[in-house]
């Protein structure tokens, strides 16, 4: 892809991933989960990684399914239809009004402004909840694509923690009405 298509900023839209989904991805089926979707989901969403996260999230939604819309979405891009990752709130706000972004981008999509236009979207979504007043990011100390892609955000590095799945993260935090301010 030429540097110029690159530059041309991207947008995404989300499908939500029912229980059904999550639990089909998190089992590998990627056929089912896709069919259940409504999209045609890319192999990434059935790696390792994805499926523990997947089945996280399934079994979050069986607990708290009033959780639904604030949890883990495909993304698409909007100008092919294309699903370009996954993107989505850990859950709801919490008792302070904190919620936390998550996202990820597939191999073949990154480097080409996707994960910022998730980015984007999430913290558009939670600048328009009233109940939302700080929107949390936590980055493993060795993802420099998403450091890279936070730094334009206004976020703030709030803290580090430990996390026994990936090790050094590093805490960041931005007022949820952030985007509303641009």
């Amino acid at each position: 892809m030429n540097n110029e298509l690159r530059s041309i900023p991207k947008r995404v839209r989300f499908v939500q991933l029912s229980a059904k989904a999550l639990r089909a991805l998190a089992d590998g089926d990627l056929a089912s989960g896709s069919a259940e979707a409504g999209v045609a989901l890319d192999e990434h969403f059935v790696c390792d990684r994805a499926r523990h996260i997947f089945g996280y999230r399934a079994d979050q939604l069986a607990e708290d399914p009033s959780a639904a819309p604030w949890i883990t979405r495909a993304a698409v891009s909007e100008s092919d239809g294309a699903v370009v990752g996954d993107a989505g709130f850990h859950g709801p706000p919490d008792e302070d009004g904190t919620v936390e972004v998550g996202y990820s981008v597939v191999p073949r999509y990154r480097r080409q402004g996707y994960g910022r236009a998730m980015l984007t979207a999430l913290l558009v979504r939670a600048a328009a909840e009233p109940g939302v007043r700080t929107v949390r990011a936590t980055i493993r100390s060795d993802n420099t694509a998403s450091l890279a892609t936070m730094a334009g955000f206004g976020f703030t590095r709030v803290g580090e923690q430990g996390n026994e799945r990936d090790g050094l993260e590093i805490v960041f935090e931005v007022p949820a009405d952030a985007m509303q301010a641009e």
